[in-house]
């Protein structure tokens, strides 16, 4: 089968923003595949890999670590809380606040995805040198930074018809 030529996969005008998001979504995908025998998506299996490295965690935090709002990781945190791998404590410095935390059987599971996530990363950066991918985080790191100040100042995009 022929490969599709670059001009024709994406908008003349954003075939780096293209690129990226095809990307995003191809891991996105690849990792809900490869988790989906254990009934996670990306999210739940970021989740799970959060808490197994960093120890409890309050909701507020886990959202801001996996790039989501409080209540998108409370909803995930319940659905984790459910299925037993999750569960929340009080807080022994602050009472007003619950720490979310791995259970026994969290642990194990935790486990057996980062095992699972090792293999999945091996495979798909084949190929990509580790100095290639720390310029890549550099190149996107600096690429957020300046949509943050975009998003902030939109007084910097011309907009036509004012």
């Amino acid at each position: 089968m022929p490969e599709t030529p670059k001009e024709l996969i994406s908008p003349p005008w954003s075939r780096v923003e293209w690129s990226i998001m095809l990307v995003a979504r191809d891991i996105r995908r690849t990792f809900d595949e490869v988790f989906l025998d254990f009934d996670l998506n990306l999210s739940g299996a970021a989740l799970m890999a959060l808490l197994n490295e960093h120890g409890h965690l309050s909701q507020t935090t886990v959202g801001k670590c996996l790039g989501m709002g409080r209540a998108s990781a409370g909803t995930l945190i319940d659905s984790l809380d459910k299925r037993g791998l999750v569960q929340r404590q009080e807080n022994p410095k602050d009472k007003r606040v619950l720490l979310v935390g791995l259970t026994d059987k969290g642990k194990e599971l935790a486990v057996q995805l980062e095992q699972r996530d090792s293999e999945l990363r091996d495979l798909f950066r084949e190929g990509v040198s580790r100095e290639e991918r720390f310029q890549l985080v550099d190149v996107l790191q600096r690429l957020r930074t300046n949509l943050n100040e975009v998003r902030k100042d939109h007084s910097k995009v011309n907009k036509k018809g004012e």
